[in-house]
């Protein structure tokens, strides 16, 4: 069985030069200050089998979690226009929504799962669940995916 890849967060200072090295080349690959890889690497004072040995391992968070999809799960009270009022939200964060599954309330409260592209955000994912998991009638709110 192939065994699915682990993610941490983990503080910038406890990670290896290398690491922090290789993130600083790509952001100078990205941002078109140096145009290839070589320079790249020469200007980070690090090998191109270092740079290309953790490329795909390192990313600054915000970078993982702007500019993709995210699925959100919330539980919320059966209220009138409490997922109208977290449409709203989304919003007003710039989100595009993609898909909305409900399921039937039960015991005053249902399931709620939204899809939303992230790319026009001006603000970061983790301040949109900040600001809906402080809205009146949501009992619970996350990120399950993206």
């Amino acid at each position: 069985m192939k065994q699915l890849p682990k993610y941490y967060i983990v503080e910038a200072k406890a990670l290896p030069e290398v690491f922090l090295k290789v993130a600083e080349a790509k952001w100078l690959l990205e941002t078109g200050e140096v145009g290839t890889v070589n320079e790249a690497t020469r200007a980070t004072g690090i090998s191109r089998s270092a740079f290309y040995k953790y490329r795909d391992a390192i990313a600054p968070f915000q970078n993982l979690m702007a500019g993709r999809i995210l699925t959100f799960h919330f539980l919320l009270r059966d209220v009138t226009g409490l997922l109208s009022s977290i449409l709203s939200i989304f919003a007003q964060f710039g989100a595009n929504i993609l898909t909305i599954n409900q399921t039937i309330p039960t015991g005053g409260s249902a399931s709620v799962t939204i899809s939303a592209e992230t790319t026009g955000m001006e603000r970061g994912a983790e301040e949109l669940l900040r600001a809906l998991s402080r809205m009146d009638g949501v009992l619970k709110a996350e990120i399950l995916a993206g």
